[in-house]
């Protein structure tokens, strides 16, 4: 997906425009876009998705969105091999960063870290594989509630969890600050993005990838 990344004040749009969208809120979108300076936003409480050893000699950071189509094939293809390959092997740490573009991508992320570290990738499969059904751009705010809804119960979340984490304003907040702060630190313009041992790289296929990662381990 070939977007600019969003920072600074238009970057407080999308948070209020998500938190409007969430929240079905004015006021909501009013006050966020007020109290949203990602610099000076407290992040520590977003947790880091990760896969693999924390000390592995090549760590990978993928930049993605849930809404983005290319990072969809991405998970379904060369992250599976990367995976069985470089992750459960040891070889390679491998850390997940969200991407917003729109609110959609906002509250499937949400959905996703709502149980913490041990469902996030779970779900994040689930989100991938069921892309074309639940981020309908012109579905209603009701519907893709709904969709999402569903695919929390499918991965054993209750009802309650659920709805608590997608009109969850302050999260929200703190999420797109987040991403603002990382994403601006490392230049993405793009998605997916890729960081291997914090060299920047585009979407490849998996034999490049695997390239890139042999060629850092023989390092």
């Amino acid at each position: 997906m070939n977007r600019l990344i969003i920072i600074g004040a238009v970057g407080l749009a999308i948070a209020a425009g998500a938190i409007y969208w969430i929240t079905g809120s004015g006021t909501g979108a009013r006050n966020g876009a007020e109290a949203i300076q990602a610099a000076d936003v407290d992040t520590s409480s977003i947790v880091e998705m990760s896969m693999g050893p924390a000390d592995a000699k090549v760590t990978v950071i993928e930049y993605a969105s849930f809404t983005c189509p290319h990072c969809a094939n991405f998970h379904k293809g060369p992250f599976k091999d990367l995976k069985a390959e470089y992750v459960d092997t040891g070889k390679v740490h491998f850390i997940y960063r969200d991407v917003y573009f729109d609110p959609l991508g906002l509250a499937a992320s949400q959905l996703a870290r709502c149980d913490g570290p041990d469902r996030f990738f779970g779900i994040s499969d689930m989100l991938y594989n069921r892309q074309n059904v639940w981020a309908d751009r012109s579905a209603s705010r009701a519907q893709v509630f709904d969709n999402l809804t569903k695919i929390g119960k499918v991965a054993g979340l209750s009802e309650e969890q659920i709805q608590a984490c997608l009109n969850d304003e302050e999260k929200s907040k703190t999420l797109v600050a987040w991403y603002q702060q990382h994403a601006g630190a490392h230049g993405v313009d793009s998605t997916p993005t890729l960081i291997i041992n914090e060299q920047k790289y585009a979407n490849m296929n998996y034999s490049d990838l695997k390239a890139i990662i042999e060629e850092k381990l023989a390092e």
